[in-house]
C-alpha cells in the first residue's frame, strides 16, 4: 500500500502551477518504474488511500451479513423477475450497456421498498447526490447501522474470465462516493441473447470486493477544447 500512496498523493493534492510542474516530474518517473507495481492493488487499498475508509469483508459465519445477503437475494429474483417481463424497461433499449441504468433503478427501488433498510444514490464528499461514479448505491441496515454498497455490471453468458476492462474506479475529493467504513458488492447480472434476439437475464451474483484486485492505467487526456485553440493553430486549408 506504501507505493500507492505517492500517485494518489499527487493526483488528490491542490497544487499550483509550479507544484504542478513539480508532481508531474515525481509522477512521470514513477509511472515508469512502478509499472509491475500497479498491476495487483488492492481494492481495499486504494478505498483507504481515497477516502481513509475501510472495505469489510462479508463474513459467512455472522448472522447479520447471511440476514442482509439473503434479503438482498429475495430483492434480486424480483429484479430479475421483472427484467425478463414482456413489459420490462429495457425492451426499449437495444444497446446491453443502457440496460445497467435501468437494473440500478430496479434494484434501488425494490430495497427501498425492503422495512429495515434504507437504500439511495450514495451523497459525495461535498453532499451532492450523483448516479455516476462508484459506487451505484448505499444499502443501510438499520438494525445493525452496516452500510453495504452496491454496484450493479451486466456481464455476457461465457464471460468471466474475460480480461477486458469492466470495472473502473477514479479517485477524487469532492465527487468521492465512498464515505463510510462499509462492505462493498458487485452485482453481477448475467445475461445472453435468445434465438429471438431478447436480452434474457439468467441469474444474479453477489462479488465481495474485499480482496478484489485493480490495475492502474496511467494516461493523460484532452479534449477538441483542449486541442483546437486559436493560439494554437499553424496552419489550415480552404474551407470547401
Amino acid at each position: 500500500m506504501r507505493r500507492l500512496f505517492p500517485l494518489l498523493f499527487l493526483a488528490l493534492a491542490p497544487a499550483g502551477a509550479d507544484d504542478k510542474a513539480d508532481a508531474v516530474k515525481t509522477l512521470i518517473p514513477w509511472l515508469l518504474d512502478e509499472k509491475e507495481t500497479l498491476r495487483e492493488i488492492r481494492f481495499a487499498d486504494v478505498i483507504a488511500a481515497t477516502s481513509g475508509k475501510k472495505v469489510i469483508a462479508i463474513d459467512p459465519k455472522d448472522q447479520d451479513d447471511r440476514r442482509v445477503l439473503a434479503q438482498l437475494g429475495t430483492a434480486l429474483d424480483a429484479v430479475l423477475a421483472a427484467m425478463n417481463a414482456s413489459e420490462s424497461p429495457t425492451r426499449a433499449v437495444k444497446r446491453v450497456n443502457e440496460m445497467s441504468a435501468k437494473f440500478e433503478d430496479a434494484i434501488l427501488a425494490q430495497l427501498k421498498a425492503l422495512p429495515g433498510f434504507e437504500c439511495a444514490v450514495p451523497p459525495t464528499a461535498a453532499g451532492v447526490r450523483q448516479r455516476s461514479g462508484y459506487p451505484d448505491l448505499r444499502l443501510l441496515d438499520k438494525a445493525t447501522g452496516r452500510v453495504f454498497y452496491l454496484d450493479p455490471k451486466l456481464f455476457a453468458h461465457g464471460s468471466k474470465t474475460s480480461a477486458l476492462r469492466t470495472f473502473y474506479f477514479e479517485p477524487k475529493r469532492e465527487t468521492n462516493k465512498v464515505n463510510d467504513d462499509a462492505r462493498h458488492l458487485v452485482v453481477g447480472i448475467e445475461h445472453e441473447r435468445d434465438a429471438e434476439g431478447v436480452v434474457r437475464f439468467q441469474r444474479w451474483e453477489l462479488i465481495d470486493l474485499a480482496n478484489f484486485r485493480v490495475k492502474l492505467k496511467a494516461e493523460f487526456a484532452g479534449s477538441n477544447a483542449d486541442m483546437y485553440r486559436p493560439e494554437a493553430v499553424v496552419g489550415t486549408g480552404p474551407k470547401r
